[in-house]
């Protein structure tokens, strides 16, 4: 009989004996936690209810009725085996980002005056969602607290743009802000120069390091600034910033002078039994890394020059000269 998944092969002592059709189940423990968890009974004699959650069914254990059919799953139709795969695979709209002030749960009015179709408005309308973008704004960053986050989060994304670092670094450095803010670190100080203070603090934490010189580069205030500003926020809010490796800075020199992977190797190389020896106490990494990679590149018949290596690294020809006889000497 369609419909039923049940079929009569015979009967005892005029009891029929029902065999079920073979289908893929589950094992036996997420079987009676899947039963235990619906708490059903069959109507007809009291036994248990099996779910199938393939077929969308709960049927009885016991005598094989039927009890529901077409049930309606309400989990996604995809799996995903880690969490950043099913974030970025959920249609509830977009996920939650302390990279903005508002955490990214408000909505927003498109900039672009065009409707769904993408053809353009018409004066009127236009008009109309100007209004509406400024109201939406307003209504947005209603406190002083969320207009600082949004100024302050904004400068955040810019220069980690412009210096290239991951939206993981991003997040710890919104973190930083928000626990500077809450800590009250602001007052007396930019918000321009607090924010690049967690964001040089995060980028070091996370392992992507970036030289003193070009957060300043990017940054909206001075050297002087920046730097205080980040021994204060690693001071009141008790960060812990290991000392910087300059094989850290290796990969990012290495790719700008455009060396082979040879070159960088033994560049590497160079570094470690300079640490070992204790060279890079007291020393500026990036320009000890500058240095390995000009020795290196003598060893392995690259052409490079001083002023070459001092352009990319952003370090004088005289520290190059420096560091590479110190490194030559130890080994």
């Amino acid at each position: 009989m369609e419909g039923n998944d049940t079929v009569t092969t015979g009967t005892t002592e005029g009891e029929p004996i029902v065999s079920q059709r073979q289908r893929p189940e589950a094992t036996g423990d997420e079987e009676r936690e899947r039963d235990e968890r619906v708490g059903e009974r069959c109507p007809e004699c009291e036994g248990r209810i099996r779910v199938d959650d393939r077929h969308g069914e709960r049927s009885c254990r016991e005598c094989g009725l039927v009890v529901a059919t077409d049930g309606v799953d309400r989990g996604p139709e995809w799996r995903s085996f880690d969490d950043e795969r099913g974030g970025s695979r959920s249609r509830v709209g977009a996920p939650v980002t302390l990279t903005i002030h508002d955490k990214g749960l408000s909505t927003q009015i498109d900039w672009r005056d065009r409707d769904h179709q993408g053809r353009t408005l018409d004066a009127r309308a236009r008009e109309r969602f100007r209004r509406l973008r400024t109201w939406d704004e307003r209504f947005r960053t209603q406190s002083g607290r969320d207009r600082n986050l949004k100024q302050a989060l904004g400068e955040i994304d810019r220069m980690a743009s412009a210096l290239g670092l991951p939206r993981s670094v991003r997040e710890s450095a919104s973190v930083l802000y928000r626990r500077a803010l809450d800590a009250d670190l602001l007052p007396g100080r930019s918000i321009e120069g607090i924010a690049t203070g967690c964001l040089y603090a995060a980028a070091r934490q996370a392992g992507h390091p970036r030289s003193v010189d070009e957060v300043a580069a990017t940054s909206r205030v001075d050297d002087l600034e920046f730097q205080r500003t980040y021994r204060y926020v690693v001071r009141e809010l008790d960060l812990r910033i290991e000392p910087v490796a300059p094989t850290a800075y290796l990969p990012q020199i290495a790719s700008g002078l455009g060396v082979g992977d040879e070159t960088e190797r033994r560049a590497r190389a160079l570094l470690e039994t300079g640490i070992e020896a204790g060279v890079h106490s007291g020393k500026n990494p990036v320009g000890l890394a500058a240095a390995a990679l000009y020795a290196a590149a003598g060893l392995t018949g690259e052409e490079l020059t001083q002023s070459a290596v001092s352009a990319v690294a952003n370090v004088s020809e005289v520290t190059i000269r420096n560091r590479y006889r110190e490194l030559l000497e130890c080994q």
